[in-house]
């Protein structure tokens, strides 16, 4: 387990890394095409709808997680739950805590199916 949560942490690290953001083919390495986001605005988000989002989107500020779990629900499915900072280029910070549902592929690759973000005080 300590294995896969590892690794998951590391898949989720990369989804905020500004050059992953910005390549269609890795969010398709990195997201299902099953993918459903709810986000922090209640707004829901298919795969279709995030990944051109995404490939356009400017962010000024840097994104760190920490206090990350990792539970198995199925054999082939993961829940990565964590906390996450985001910091503007002016200092201000917005908080959120995540949750992601990861399922292991059929290629062998584990792929984000499930995300959503809470914004906190």
């Amino acid at each position: 387990m300590d294995d896969l949560a590892a690794h998951l942490k590391e898949l989720e690290e990369k989804l905020v890394d500004p050059s992953v953001r910005a390549s269609r083919e890795m969010l398709t390495a990195l997201l299902s095409h099953d993918f459903r986001e709810i986000g922090s605005s209640g707004r829901l988000y298919t795969f279709d709808m995030i990944v051109p989002a995404l490939l356009v989107e400017h962010r000024m500020g840097t994104s760190r997680g920490e206090h990350f779990e990792t539970q198995r629900l199925a054999e082939h499915i993961a829940l990565v739950t964590y906390r996450a900072i985001y910091t503007e280029a002016d200092g201000s910070e917005r908080r959120t805590l995540r949750s992601s549902i990861w399922r292991l592929e059929e290629d062998g690759h584990w792929r984000m199916l499930f995300h959503q973000g809470t914004v906190i005080s």
